[in-house]
């Protein structure tokens, strides 16, 4: 009993030590797609980021952000050209998970601890 029970503490250890690898510098730049689902429907963006400018081309429009890093795996995105007060709000992207050609990441509008979302990005370029 006291052996299964030392196992147990040390698996639990190690287990509570593990943390996954992000390359997050791997996807700074690049072409990357993220797909998500509008009104029941799949819609795909596709979209092209440089260090300091993000395009992105979704149901035949292209709208262009400013990019300001935070860390290698923070950063920050606010529309160039707003068309309303909405889209003048900047949104906080944080790359959680890193994996091969994809990325898990959350975001949510800049100051807003609620109403935080997830996605994947896969990079294609």
């Amino acid at each position: 009993m006291k052996r299964f029970a030392f196992l147990l503490l040390v698996s639990i250890f190690f287990a509570s030590c593990y943390q996954q690898d992000r390359n997050c510098t791997d996807f700074q730049t690049g072409t990357f797609e993220f797909e998500t689902y509008l009104n029941g429907e799949l819609a795909k963006t596709t979209f092209v980021r440089n260090d300091s400018i993000e395009i992105d081309y979704f149901q035949g429009k292209i709208d262009t952000a400013s990019i300001r890093w935070i860390n290698d795996c923070e950063y920050v995105v606010k529309k160039l050209h707003p068309k309303n007060m909405a889209e003048e709000k900047a949104i906080h992207m944080k790359i959680l998970t890193t994996d091969k050609n994809t990325y898990t990441f959350e975001y949510g509008l800049v100051g807003a601890k609620k109403n935080k979302q997830r996605g994947t990005a896969k990079k294609i370029k």
